[in-house]
């Protein structure tokens, strides 16, 4: 019998992954599922406005243009209103509902949210025992979490409250809060979760290349893996680790300039620059024509004088819509 291939998941980035830039991805291909950027929940029940901002995946079957279903993921410390908003959500029958135990952002974490909750494994049982008994056992639910907060000291006793509170799987994210981005990822700490729960456990963090999913693979014990900044670094990384031809450069070029006219329909032209030379800056990681093409946008502010720039060099092959 073959081995199962391994699945490969998008990861929720706030401020990377939003849904123009899901749609993106998910279109170049090789993605199982995704996870949206999070919803951030109070004291309060959300407006249905407020997921279908965030996700507006969930008007059309939860799946993004492509076919690649989206879940939905919730952050915040109280467990009744978690559970409130998660019974909210499944009005729109999200692909899946995903909590947030990760999130490293000094405001996130100064108002007790994501990975501030990892000094807590009571409570993250409480969360999630709650969001459980709102989300039908036919809706896949999972909890993405870190290692700890400044160690990893209690990172089996929170995956093993997460999986007393019901989750089905979990997302390890190989590093601390304080760790932020920071290389290296430490895979084989994922390991010992893994060793310590039953349920499925998905590792997380610091996959640039294939070689890097290959060794990530091997440290954690995971079989699948799921991408976050390298799949906006390579937007091809999901499709070469199945070992499926790609394109290159010339490949990604249709997809920058879909992706720069979607920013020109939803984004102020004063904003619409930004938003391009930032995903160039992941992109000239491994794509030297990248670097050459951030270089050239660089100073330019306008997003009108970006559009001559990208039409004179052959990325767009016509001016956007006046937005």
């Amino acid at each position: 019998m073959s081995p199962v291939a391994p699945r490969i998941l998008l990861a929720p980035m706030e401020g990377l992954a939003d849904p123009l830039m899901r749609s993106v991805l998910t279109g170049i291909g090789g993605y199982d599922w995704g996870i949206c950027e999070f919803v951030r929940v109070t004291a309060s029940v959300l407006p249905n406005r407020t997921f279908l901002r965030t996700c507006p995946e969930l008007t059309q079957g939860s799946r993004t243009d492509a076919g690649t279903p989206m879940r939905v993921q919730l952050l915040g410390s109280d467990p009744h209103f978690m559970a409130a908003n998660a019974r909210r959500l499944m009005r729109h029958h999200p692909a899946g509902v995903d909590i947030n135990f990760g999130c490293p952002a000094p405001t996130v974490f100064r108002h007790r949210g994501g990975s501030a909750l990892l000094g807590e494994p009571e409570l993250l049982h409480d969360i999630v025992s709650a969001v459980r008994a709102m989300v039908p056992v036919d809706t896949p639910f999972t909890a993405k979490m870190r290692l700890g907060i400044q160690d990893d000291s209690l990172a089996v006793a929170c995956a093993q409250a997460i999986e007393a509170g019901g989750a089905d799987e979990l997302i390890v994210h190989g590093r601390t809060k304080v760790d932020g981005y920071k290389p290296p990822a430490r895979w084989h700490l994922i390991d010992k979760v893994r060793q310590a729960v039953r349920i499925p456990l998905i590792a997380n963090g610091e996959v640039w290349t294939v070689d890097d999913f290959k060794a990530c693979q091997a440290a954690s014990g995971c079989p699948d893996i799921m991408l976050g900044r390298g799949a906006l670094a390579d937007p091809l990384l999901a499709r070469k680790v199945r070992g499926e031809a790609t394109g290159g450069w010339a490949e990604l070029l249709p997809w920058i300039a879909t992706y720069w006219f979607g920013v020109r329909e939803r984004v102020l032209p004063v904003h619409a620059g930004g938003r391009l030379k930032q995903w160039l800056m992941l992109l000239r990681r491994h794509y030297p024509e990248a670097e050459a093409l951030y270089q050239q946008l660089r100073p330019v502010k306008g997003a009108e004088e970006i559009d001559a720039q990208l039409l004179a060099a052959g990325v767009i092959p016509h001016l956007p819509l006046a937005a």
